[in-house]
């Protein structure tokens, strides 16, 4: 059986504290103890699902963050973000291509019988589940809305 991501953090701190990795630990700390909070808050053991969304959460800030450091040249902050975005990369399972993005939509375009813009709340729920933490829901949702209306 694999072991959860909780439980891979949990092994991936104990390895940064042994070989003294202050910055790597700082990150694995913050992903550590955000699972807790959630599972703390909601009296819950979050599934691995769960956990990706967490992941792909603190992902999305450092995306945005990261953007927003580079377009104010703050590029020591930028590289902070981008080095905290390598370390949850790593938790996550591997991204999909476009081509199996492109893929999914229309299956899941054609299982929603979906037709216009209006229903791709429908196409996304179907959607949403099988990319968590594998694309990025923004760009995949774009995808939807020019594919629902006819571009």
């Amino acid at each position: 059986m694999s072991q959860s991501i909780k439980e891979h953090v949990l092994e991936e701190i104990k390895k940064a504290m042994r070989a003294q990795e202050k910055d790597r630990l700082m990150v694995l700390r913050l992903i550590s103890s955000e699972i807790k909070r959630i599972e703390v808050d909601e009296r819950i053991q979050l599934d691995t699902a769960r956990e990706l969304a967490v992941l792909d959460k603190m992902q999305k800030q450092r995306r945005d963050s990261f953007s927003q450091f580079t377009a104010a040249g703050r590029e020591d902050l930028a590289a902070k973000e981008q080095f905290e975005m390598d370390i949850i990369q790593t938790f996550m399972p591997a991204a999909l291509t476009d081509a199996e993005i492109r893929q999914l939509i229309e299956a899941a375009i054609k299982e929603s019988s979906a037709t216009s813009p209006q229903e791709m709340g429908k196409v996304m729920a179907i959607l949403k589940p099988k990319l968590q933490g594998r694309a990025d829901i923004g760009q995949v949702s774009a995808q939807v809305k020019n594919l629902l209306a006819g571009n």
